[in-house]
Order: C-alpha cells, then structure tokens, then sequence
C-alpha cells in the first residue's frame, strides 16, 4: 500500500532541523566515499509548451533505501503544483506520493542552512536577507537553527509584505526582524546574507559584502537571471554549489562571471565535499565564502524519506492501494 501525504500532513511532521540532518546525510552519501551506497542526482529537465512549464527532477538514494522524483507544474504565474513520488529501491515498490510545495520550501531552507554550518563563522550573529515571500520565510528558520543569530535585517520590494514579513518570521524563531529600506542595508554588516528573490538582474552588490561574511544566494535557477553580481562572487574565496552538473545549465550568478573569464568552474566545489570531509571548509574569519542553491532532486528524496518515515511511525496520511 502506498501512502498518501498531503500538504497539512507535511507541515504537521516535518520540522528544519529534520530536515537539515536529512540532507546532511544525504550530502555525505553522495561522495563517492559512500561508495555502492553513493546517492545519485539527475539535473532538473523543463518542457515549456505555450502557456506553461513541466518541471522533472529525479534522484537515487540508495543508502536511504529509496529513489523517486519531483514534478512540478507552472500552467500560470503564482499557481505551482509539486508531487513527490517515492519508490523502494529494495524492490521498487511505490512507499509514497506526497503534495510538496511544503516540502519543496522546507528542503531549500535545509539546504541552505546545511551550508551555513559548514562555512559561516560560528560566531555568525546577524543575518541580511533580501526577499520576503515563501521561500524566504523557510532560509530565515534554517540559519537560525544552526547559528546563534542575534538580530535579522530584511529588505523586499512591497512594504506591507515586508512589515507582515518581520512580524511573522519574529514570532517564529524568537529573533527580532528588523525592516530596513534597502537591499544594501539589510547587507551591509550582515555575517550571513540571503537572497531569496526573483529578481532577473543583481541586487546585491559585491562591495557591500564584509569581510567574513557567508553568502546563500538561493533564488534563482535559471542561467539568465542573478541575484549577485561578478563582485560579490569573485570576493568569494570559497564558492560551494549543490551540483556542479545542474549549475552549468542553471546557476546564472556563476555563469555570468565564468562567460566573462573572471571565473572558472574548477574555483566551484560542491557541497557534498565539504559534508563528507573531503574539502575544508571556512579557512580563516576574513574569508568570504558562498553557496549557489540550485536545488536538487536529491535534497527533495531525502526529506520525502523523513517525512515518510515520520508518518508511519505516527500513523499520518492515506493508505491507498496503487501500483500493488
């Protein structure tokens, strides 16, 4: 029997540190240390017919005992449609089908988090984040629960979207949120900084960017849109992105530099080398180190598994005989 998981199941299981362990577990095994446990990560697809865009990702996690894929739909700006199926590697049963739009936010936050505590300072304090909508919300909880952050800035583009912002994220990880009128303000001094945007074009700059500061430059994934510009990575001494391979297609805060010659892809590290060991991570406290999140299939199986174990542990969601 398969179970079915639907959107409030997610949110009433699956919590951001769960989540966090989930993909650092996931990350390790993805070294080729693991080796016949190594999980495997297939580069997002995207078929745009008129109108709409299909999104599919698929991964292996052989480790966890399970593989499957996300699909996602766009039929028209602001409606997004997530599943997750999830099947068992011992013997390709379907374990689970689950809503994750939920997921999907909880699992970028995790993976953003992950990477701020393997290269932010552990003495990371404030944080700088530009943007306020979902994805935001879940990048604010995942720095808090692995730093001590003292004091959050945000900046976003609608003021009353920004005010409902710091209200809410306030009262959610016991941090005073504080908006400020700028992206450059919310940046400026910030130990860890966040852009969470949709932005086409950058919207920080690197020379706003101090001395030891980490950057989770997370919002997009299309080569043709940046969030940062050349200055703010070309600072970066230490650039981590969770996938090489879909950053070549994808990541167009890097792509922009590498086009120019001030980059190569050989400076870019992936993260499951800093998980597993095989690469140190922060050098020294003046050091500015950078995540590119893409994103990754991976990072949705691994959560799906937790959410999935937790549910039958707790007797959540719907049995449904499907693919006996």
């Amino acid at each position: 029997m398969a179970l079915v998981l639907r959107e409030a199941d997610v949110k009433h299981l699956l919590t951001m540190p769960d989540a966090i362990i989930a993909l650092e577990t996931a990350f390790r095994q993805q070294h080729p240390l693991a080796g016949d446990q190594q999980a495997l990560n297939h580069p997002r697809a995207r078929l745009q017919p008129p109108g709409a865009i299909m999104h599919f990702m698929t991964a292996a996690a052989p480790g966890l005992g399970v593989y499957g894929f996300k699909a996602y739909t766009a039929a028209r700006p602001g409606v997004v449609r997530f599943v997750v199926m999830l099947f068992s590697t011992e013997d390709g049963r379907l374990l689970a089908m689950i809503e994750a739009d939920k997921l999907g936010q909880m699992r970028t936050g995790a993976a953003s988090g992950l990477a701020t505590r393997y290269l932010a300072r552990q003495d990371a304090a404030s944080v700088g984040i530009v943007g306020t909508g979902w994805q935001a919300r879940s990048q604010v909880q995942a720095v808090c629960a692995v730093r001590s952050v003292q004091v959050i800035r945000a900046a976003g583009r609608d003021p009353e979207h920004l005010r409902i912002f710091c209200d809410e994220m306030s009262a959610a990880v016991g941090v005073p949120v504080t908006p400020v009128e700028s992206a450059e303000a919310a940046v400026r001094d910030a130990d860890i900084v966040v852009t969470a945007t949709g932005a086409k074009e950058p919207v920080v700059q690197g020379d706003w960017i101090k001395p030891g500061a980490h950057l989770n430059v997370m919002g997009s994934n299309w080569a043709n849109r940046r969030e940062v510009d050349e200055r703010a990575v070309m600072r970066s001494s230490l650039i981590v992105i969770d996938s090489l391979e879909q950053g070549k297609l994808e990541a167009g805060d890097l792509l922009t530099p590498i086009q120019q010659g001030q980059l190569s892809w050989e400076r870019v590290h992936e993260l499951h080398e800093v998980v597993a060991g095989a690469l140190p991570g922060r050098q020294g406290p003046e050091e500015i180190t950078l995540f590119k999140s893409l994103g990754l299939a991976l990072e949705d199986i691994a959560v799906a598994k937790q959410v999935y174990d937790l549910a039958r542990q707790r007797g959540v969601g719907e049995e449904l005989l499907f693919l006996p």
